[in-house]
């Protein structure tokens, strides 16, 4: 068991002295209140009345006691006495089954409801007023009181909400209507970057000291953790208790927002707190719900910082915008040394390389050490397993953000796997090298310094289908380290104006990390020529394409585009791209090549003819499907794959492309 700290102790006693001195003064009140209601039914029966109870407790804040919770509500929502006192009256129904009887004999009902009513309110207490109740007093506008069903306001039962009554007695839980909306934040006490404690300043001088005037703080970003973070630290620096909300749990129903809104407002009083209000996705967010969104944050009367992945328009209020860039590298490396603790020092200089490459948060960072330190326990990997274990465990942390976006191809072949010419060969390893080098030249040696534009690494791969663009794709990632994930174009492209362009975001945002390649297949379904605009759906094609340049410029990693029709592709387009790789129909010796690689060195075959296999005049994507179809066809019989199985197959896969197979390419075969 836990022992409680000579502080904690004090703070527990501290808190038992004052919850027995706001029962007492909240029961001398309700005592107050029992005697006016004898005192009205002694009158009522032709007795002489008690003598009165007095005014109840008086607080002072000489007394050395925080004040009550009681004196904190009239306070806090400007109550007059008789609001209070009506307060009270559905308080002890509530509380006291002896005071509900009290209630029930003073309304005449001995047979109806004990809940209190206005009209006895009015008759029973001092310095009455009609307007007590109306929609825009304190006690119906933040629903203290809920008016039942009756045939008048008059006669109506009143009864006390749960989460005030609960705040009357000392006890501090949050309201239990809010659940499912709100929820509490611990702000995090780790010190930020440099960067973010700026942001986190100038976040605290908008607020200022003016506890009127609260504008909306628009935080946006990609960073969702740093967001959140960053948004509770500035609610909890201003004194404030953070608290969390989604966007997408707020209700449709406008009367049911209103009432929500109400509630939160209320609670915000009561727990002085601030919330964060997490709107993720928000460019895709469908009308009905931006609107519920919209009014939301237009209406609500608390302190409010929105953390969403782009700047909103809110005319009804007055709003302050802050962006949360990405972490800078050198806070990324103090981030990473906090979390690897005494391994850091282990890795020496591999830790640029982690930073050069993946652009993660703080929330990531941590993920992939305490992943570590679960696999090895207290075990130190040495310097190379510890970076490759670094590596491998920030593309399994960054990969679920694209798995749902794009395609993963699986890697698994090399360079050795690849026959081209020695051109191409060439210019494949000049892409891996930049995408491996960017760090270095844009940022250390200051090339980044001279423009923002075109330092985003792109290449486009054309050839007809089957002569290797995806193939070269997947060993220019394995060579990277990184992921690949084809992205297919043509599923991309939306007839809706401006879906195109959402789509591209989210694949890009996604892969901002670093962790990937990206594949864009069918490349001339977007990059066609480009016609003159006569009308606006050409005006919006234009956009899409100019879109996907503009992003793929900035974008961190390697973006590749594929086409089998190059021809098709307009000049300003093929100027922006940085390499340029033709895949031509593989020659004689070539196809040689590729037959000679086809088969994994587990499969059975014999007397193999590759010069005489490479007469098939076909490229190395069908050189594939054939040697597949014919091992298939090899474990079948019980043998070992020869040219037998490869001529049936050989014949099936010409059958599918619906060409016709010569004697001369099979001459010799059997």
């Amino acid at each position: 068991m836990k022992r409680l700290t000579d502080s904690e102790i004090e703070q527990s006693n501290q808190l038992d002295s004052w919850l027995a001195f706001n029962q007492c003064y909240l029961n001398s009140h309700l005592q107050r209140l029992r005697g006016l209601l004898q005192a009205r039914l002694a009158v009522e029966s032709g007795e002489l009345p008690a003598p009165g109870s007095g005014s109840g407790t008086a607080w002072s804040a000489a007394d050395g006691e925080a004040p009550p919770s009681l004196e904190v509500l009239c306070s806090l929502f400007g109550l007059s006495d008789f609001e209070r006192d009506i307060l009270l009256l559905c308080a002890g129904a509530e509380l006291d089954s002896g005071f509900a009887e009290l209630c029930r004999a003073a309304q005449g009902q001995a047979g109806s409801h004990s809940a209190p009513t206005l009209g006895l309110a009015l008759a029973l207490i001092r310095d009455a007023h009609w307007s007590a109740l109306t929609p825009a007093a304190p006690l119906r506008y933040w629903r203290m009181l809920e008016v039942g069903s009756g045939d008048a306001l008059m006669t109506s039962p009143l009864r006390i909400d749960e989460r005030v009554l609960h705040y009357l007695t000392g006890l501090r839980y949050p309201d239990e209507s809010l659940t499912g909306y709100v929820e509490p934040l611990l702000p995090d006490d780790a010190s930020s970057g440099l960067s973010q404690q700026r942001l986190l300043g100038d976040m605290a001088a908008a607020w200022g000291s003016d506890q009127q005037r609260w504008p909306v703080l628009q935080l946006s970003g990609n960073d969702a953790f740093g967001q959140r973070r960053l948004a509770a630290q500035a609610i909890a620096g201003s004194g404030l208790h953070p608290y969390l909300m989604r966007a997408e749990s707020l209700p449709l129903p406008a009367g049911e927002l209103t009432v929500l809104t109400r509630l939160w407002e209320r609670e915000a009083i009561f727990s002085n707190a601030g919330l964060v209000l997490e709107w993720r996705d928000a460019g895709d967010t469908d009308a009905g719900r931006r609107q519920t969104i919209e009014r939301f944050i237009e209406t609500v009367r608390s302190p409010l910082v929105v953390c969403s992945d782009g700047c909103g328009r809110y005319p009804q209020r007055e709003v302050v915008n802050f962006e949360l860039s990405r972490v800078q590298a050198d806070e990324q490396r103090s981030l990473w040394h906090r979390a690897l603790g005494d391994w850091a020092p282990k890795l020496n200089g591999q830790l640029n390389q982690l930073v050069a490459q993946f652009d993660v948060g703080e929330q990531t960072i941590q993920s992939v050490c305490r992943q570590l330190r679960c696999q090895h326990g207290d075990t130190l990997p040495d310097a190379d397993d510890l970076q490759q274990r670094l590596w491998s465990e920030c593309r399994q942390q960054l990969r679920p953000s694209l798995d749902t976006l794009a395609q993963r191809i699986p890697i698994k072949a090399g360079w050795d796997d690849l026959v081209l010419p020695s051109r191409q060969l060439d210019t494949l390893r000049d892409i891996a090298v930049q995408a491996r080098q960017r760090a270095r030249v844009y940022e250390e040696w200051g090339f980044a310094e001279k423009s923002a534009r075109g330092l985003g690494i792109s290449a486009l791969f054309s050839g007809p289908s089957g002569t290797g663009k995806t193939l070269a794709a997947e060993v220019v990632a394995g060579a990277l380290q990184l992921d690949l994930y084809r992205i297919d174009l043509s599923q991309v492209v939306s007839k809706y104006i401006g879906e195109t362009e959402k789509n591209l975001k989210r694949i890009f945002d996604a892969a901002e990390g670093g962790s990937a390649v990206l594949l864009f297949d069918e490349a001339d379904a977007l990059f066609g020529k480009r016609s003159e605009v006569k009308e606006s759906h050409d005006r919006y094609a234009n956009i899409e394409v100019s879109y996907l340049l503009q992003r793929i410029e900035l974008f961190r990693g390697l973006a590749i585009l594929t086409t089998n029709l190059k021809e098709s592709l307009d000049e300003a387009f093929m100027r922006r791209i940085r390499f340029a790789v033709h895949f031509p129909f593989p020659a004689a010796d070539q196809r040689v090549a590729i037959w000679q690689r086809v088969f994994p060195a587990q499969t059975p075959t014999r007397g193999l003819a590759t010069e005489r296999l490479a007469q098939l005049n076909i490229t190395g994507g069908n050189i594939r499907n054939i040697a597949l179809y014919a091992a298939f066809l090899a474990a079948e019989e019980g043998c070992a794959v020869g040219m037998e199985q490869l001529l049936r197959a050989a014949r099936a896969e010409y059958a599918k492309l619906e060409k016709p197979l010569s004697d001369a390419e099979v001459k010799g075969w059997i």
